[in-house]
């Protein structure tokens, strides 16, 4: 049996398993498959993403390996990463940690409230970074998707399009989100923002991961979505993101680095084996 924890960021959920002590990843023996069976919300447990901590390298206190719901691996997790830095400082008694990713090394703290903030690292703008299938300027790609178009992209470790909307409400956003993410401008595909800006530090915007479809939240997309309005000169490099799972606040300092704060919470404990799981998959 498998021990899990079902943990979430305003609603962005995710089952985490830890593979640290020796052999433990061996004995696991994950796939593509099997972190989509344990992410399938009908027959699995359910999740936006499964993650796995793992042996951390030097300089970090975990490695944390993020899979999709699809069997995909995604690069970086920005809820993920405060829900896995709680988990830690609970274990160290610390109020500071570094997380590694495929991203990097990604520092948290416990904020006075009690909320995580995470160092995203720094955004990228190379066509080549995002990627795109050509060149082009990221800050106006020459993308249409139904009745939008002239979308802003960034990577933050992962690829982000954010298109901006007059009326968030009034948009079916999660008609339009597969259509933007399997973009032919996109080659590795990309989670694609859907953006209100609401002031010049106010932002709401829902987002389609790649990989997962639409969440209640996405902490590396709030990042991109602030990162990319301000390239655009519609807000400040400070601003409250309401997602439709709640709020982060994000911060974009000069050195390039995004800070995202916000809520974690752990839903429940539980355990699994992967028989009943493949034996569900395969009935199926």
């Amino acid at each position: 049996m498998i021990p899990f924890r079902k943990m979430h960021g305003l609603g962005n959920d995710f089952v985490v398993v830890d593979g640290r002590a020796p052999g433990a990843l061996d004995a696991m023996a994950i796939t593509p498959a099997r972190a989509a069976a344990v992410a399938d919300r009908y027959r699995g447990i359910g999740c936006d993403q499964f993650i796995v901590l793992e042996p951390a390298g030097e300089g970090a206190d975990v490695f944390m390996r993020i899979w999709n719901p699809d069997g995909s691996q995604a690069e970086a997790c920005g809820n993920a990463t405060r829900c896995v830095a709680s988990l830690l400082m609970a274990e160290t008694g610390r109020d500071k940690v570094v997380i590694q990713t495929v991203r990097g090394l990604l520092p948290s703290e416990r904020l006075e409230d009690g909320d995580i903030r995470v160092d995203m690292g720094p955004a990228t703008f190379g066509w080549q970074d995002i990627p795109l299938a050509k060149e082009a300027d990221t800050a106006h790609l020459p993308m249409t998707v139904g009745a939008l178009s002239n979308p802003a992209a960034c990577s933050m470790g992962n690829p982000h399009v954010t298109f901006f909307v007059g009326d968030l409400d009034a948009l079916d956003w999660k008609a339009l989100g597969p259509q933007a993410e399997h973009h032919a401008l996109l080659p590795a595909r990309a989670n694609i923002g859907f953006a209100q800006v609401v002031d010049t530090d106010h932002i709401r915007v829902g987002i389609w991961e790649r990989g997962a479809g639409p969440t209640l939240a996405c902490g590396s997309g709030a990042c991109a979505t602030l990162v990319n309005a301000h390239r655009r000169g519609l807000t400040g490099r400070k601003a409250r993101v309401d997602l439709p799972g709640g709020t982060l606040l994000l911060e974009w300092r000069l050195d390039g680095h995004v800070l995202m704060a916000g809520p974690v919470a752990t839903a429940f404990l539980g355990q699994f084996d992967w028989s009943a799981l493949e034996g569900s998959a395969r009935a199926a």
